[in-house]
């Protein structure tokens, strides 16, 4: 059950003196989310030395579990900034996930640090003293002192066992606040989150569901994007359905969001939402990632299309250099549909290797249709494909003309004697065209399989 105390109200700014309208109560209660901060402690996540993933894969799994994250935030293995992290935490969150700065050695210090918020001490907890025994034997070293220091726990504290390694998590309270501290080591958090943390929050608490659904779309700007369906977004806020747009190099997600207590029900009205707004974009739209999943990558799916349709691809990549083959090949299984990769980065190879007249050099240029069209036409003889991908441009950042600026790159997909040649030009970023040449790319073969004109 949720805490419906006056001071639970109070952190969220309501002061409950006389209920005037009892409906209107049950609707803010039925409606009330549980909110969540991650925090993270250490000088290694500031200065950049690791990514923080940790708190990545955290909101996930919160978020599939109704719990609402409002607060994401870092600090420095110091005293004074970890204490007050901890205060303004508990003033925005009912549940703050710690993780980071429970090692044995001195520039670790969340421990004490918890302990002076708590108004507590260190003591040995036994149980944890014999994992740590355990832990140390099975790999036959010694039990030194500061591995024993890692049996300290607040006195007070829920003790959450650490499976997979060393160090306790831990579990205390302080005005309806939930404050929980576990390892940074990614597997070691993950084990507490999932054994422990999530089976006792859902135990607590009476949660929302959440659903997400994303659409994927490539070949639109999101500016462009917006302008398309900004009739369909605006009846989405009276549905209490939240949209947000997850642009990446040539590619723009669509995220639908919305929660409440009928997981039937919210799953139907994203769906309908998903069904009207499709009509609008089904040329742009590739995939869909259902949230918790793994993000469909485009070379994934094509590597269905081309599997289920018995299909085998040959490619030509001159300014992508083996970029778009190593995505390809990065897939489980692509040895079924893939036959391999010409790289002819010079003029000189794509005559040698792909038959392509010196004439088109000399009249039309290597980034051109012409060009890309002949390289399309000769991948499928030297490969014996049945579809096959070309592409040349000009990545940069130098190299560019007047005519042919920095990120203009030609493609052709070719299948079923049909050979299709686009231009793009993308922009003056070299990795950013390498990436934005293979996601078209590839988007522009599987639409050519299925049948869908741009």
């Amino acid at each position: 059950m949720f805490y419906l105390d006056k001071i639970h109200f109070l952190k969220h700014g309501y002061f409950i003196i006389k209920i005037l309208n009892l409906q209107r109560f049950y609707k803010y209660i039925a409606k009330y989310t549980m909110n969540a901060e991650l925090l993270t402690i250490g000088n290694e996540i500031l200065i950049g030395q690791i990514t923080n993933t940790n708190a990545v894969w955290m909101a996930q799994q919160l978020n599939m579990i109704g719990v609402s994250v409002v607060h994401m935030s870092s600090v420095a293995d110091e005293r004074a900034a970890i204490l007050k992290a901890f205060e303004d935490a508990r003033q925005r969150a009912d549940i703050v996930l710690i993780t980071g700065g429970l090692g044995p050695t001195k520039d670790d210090i969340t421990k004490t640090t918890f302990c002076e918020y708590f108004k507590t001490e260190l003591v040995i907890d036994e149980n944890v003293l014999k994992d740590v025994t355990g832990f140390f034997s099975k790999r036959n070293k010694e039990v030194t002192e500061i591995n024993r220091k890692q049996a300290e726990v607040p006195k007070g504290c829920l003790v959450i066992r650490n499976k997979n390694g060393t160090a306790p998590g831990m579990w205390m309270e302080k005005d309806n606040t939930i404050f929980v501290s576990m390892p940074g080591v990614p597997y070691e958090m993950q084990g507490i989150m999932t054994d422990d943390v999530i089976p006792e929050i859902k135990k607590r608490f009476k949660l929302p569901f959440i659903y997400h659904k994303t659409i994927l779309t490539q070949g639109i700007g999101e500016s462009s994007l917006a302008e398309l369906i900004s009739d369909w977004e605006d009846g989405l806020a009276e549905k209490e359905i939240g949209l947000a747009y997850l642009p990446s190099p040539g590619m723009v997600r669509l995220r639908l969001s919305s929660k409440g207590f009928n997981e039937s029900e919210l799953f139907h009205k994203i769906e309908t939402e998903v069904d009207k707004v499709r009509p609008l974009i089904e040329r742009y739209i590739y995939g869909y990632e259902e949230y918790g999943k793994d993000q469909p990558k485009i070379e994934e799916i094509l590597g269905e299309l081309l599997l289920k349709k018995g299909l085998k691809l040959g490619l030509a990549e001159s300014c992508t250099g083996g970029y778009i083959s190593h995505l390809i090949t990065s897939v489980p299984g692509s040895s079924a549909y893939y036959n391999g990769c010409i790289v002819p980065y010079h003029n000189e190879f794509k005559h040698d290797l792909l038959k392509v007249d010196n004439s088109v050099f000399e009249n039309n240029g290597a980034v051109s249709k012409e060009c890309v069209m002949a390289m399309a036409k000769e991948t499928l003889k030297a490969f014996k494909a049945d579809v096959a991908i070309a592409v040349s441009g000009i990545a940069g950042p130098g190299g560019g003309t007047s005519e042919k600026p920095v990120g203009t790159t030609w493609i052709a997909v070719a299948y079923e004697d049909r050979i299709v040649p686009k231009q793009f030009v993308f922009g003056d970023n070299r990795l950013r065209n390498i990436q934005m040449t293979a996601n078209a790319a590839m988007n522009m073969l599987r639409k050519l399989i299925l049948k869908i004109e741009d």
